[in-house]
C-alpha cells in the first residue's frame, strides 16, 4: 500500500502527553509535550533534537502505539497510532534494543519476522536478505550476546526492516556507537532511504543530523520551538549546532 501524494506519513496536531506518578498526598503531573504539532512528508529523513527530557522518546512512543496523547490527534497513514495497518507499515528501533542472548541473528529475525507475519520459505529468505543488508551475514552463527554494541544496533535496524516497512522510526540509532560503527549505521540509513523509505530519527549529535537529514525538529521542554531545513542550517555560520543553541538559549516556541 503506498502513500498517496496528499496523505502525510507523521501527523501530529496540538498533542499534549503528561506523565502522571502518584505521590504521598497528591499525584504528580509532568508534562512531556505542550500542544505538538509536526508533520513528515514521505521519502525524507527528518530528526528530532532537543535537550533531555524534551520529549523526543516520548514522540517515538506516541507514533509506535506504546503511549497514548492526553490531548490532540497523531495519524500514522492517515490512521490512529493503535491501528494495525498503520503499525504494518513500521519499523521500530529502540534505543537500548534487547535480543535474547543466545539467539543468533537469523533465529531472532525470524522469531520477528513471525510477529511481522512472515512464515516458511519466505520468512527465512527475507532473513538471509536482510542480514546480508546490514552487514551481518559474516556473523550469523554467532549469539547476540557475542555482538558488539554496533553490531547489536545493526541486528536492531534488521528487526526493524524484516517486513519491509515504509516508515522507519529510530530512537538514538548512534548512541554509544564508535566512530566507525556510527559511519556503517549511517550509510545504512541513507542507503534505506535511497529504497525508498521515510526515516524519522531522534539524536544527540547534531553533527550525524547535519549529515543525514532534510529537516530537524528542535524541542525545547516538550514544545516544538523551530523547524529547520538543511538549506538553512547550511547557509548559518556555524550550522545546525548554533541554531540550536540559540533556539535553547532563547526559548524560541
Amino acid at each position: 500500500m503506498m502513500t498517496s501524494p496528499q496523505e502525510k506519513v507523521i501527523s501530529f496536531s496540538e498533542v499534549t502527553k503528561i506523565y502522571r506518578r502518584p505521590g504521598l498526598l497528591k499525584k504528580t503531573e509532568t508534562p512531556a509535550l505542550r500542544g505538538l504539532s509536526l508533520e513528515l512528508e514521505r521519502g525524507e529523513i527528518a530528526g528530532l533534537l532537543g535537550l533531555n527530557g524534551a520529549g523526543k522518546t516520548t514522540i517515538m512512543k506516541l507514533l509506535t502505539g506504546l503511549l497514548f496523547p492526553d490531548a490532540g490527534d497523531i495519524s500514522v497513514f492517515g490512521l490512529p497510532p493503535s491501528d494495525v495497518a498503520s503499525k504494518k507499515r513500521i519499523g521500530f528501533l529502540p534505543e537500548l534494543p534487547y535480543f535474547y542472548p543466545y539467539a543468533t541473528a537469523p533465529e531472532a529475525l525470524m522469531f520477528y519476522a513471525g510477529l511481522s507475519g512472515l512464515s516458511g520459505a519466505a520468512a527465512r529468505k527475507r532473513v538471509d536478505a536482510v542480514i546480508e543488508k546490514v552487514g551481518l551475514k559474516t556473523h550469523a552463527a554467532k549469539k547476540a550476546a557475542e555482538f558488539s554494541k554496533g553490531m547489536m544496533q545493526r541486528l536492531g535496524v534488521a528487526q526493524a526492516i524484516v517486513h519491509d516497512p515504509e516508515l522507519l522510526i529510530l530512537d538514538e540509532p548512534v548512541s554509544g556507537l564508535d566512530p566507525l560503527a556510527i559511519h556503517e549505521i549511517r550509510e545504512l540509513i541513507s542507503q534505506l532511504n535511497d529504497e525508498g523509505k521515510t526515516v524519522f530519527l531522534s539524536s544527540h549529535s547534531i553533527s550525524e543530523l547535519e549529515k543525514i537529514t532534510d529537516r530537524v525538529f528542535i524541542m525545547v521542554q516538550g514544545r516544538l520551538a523551530k523547524t529547520v531545513a538543511r538549506a538553512e542550517w547550511e547557509s548559518t555560520r556555524g550550522g545546525l549546532e548554533e541554531i540550536f543553541v540559540q533556539t535553547v538559549k532563547t526559548g524560541n516556541v
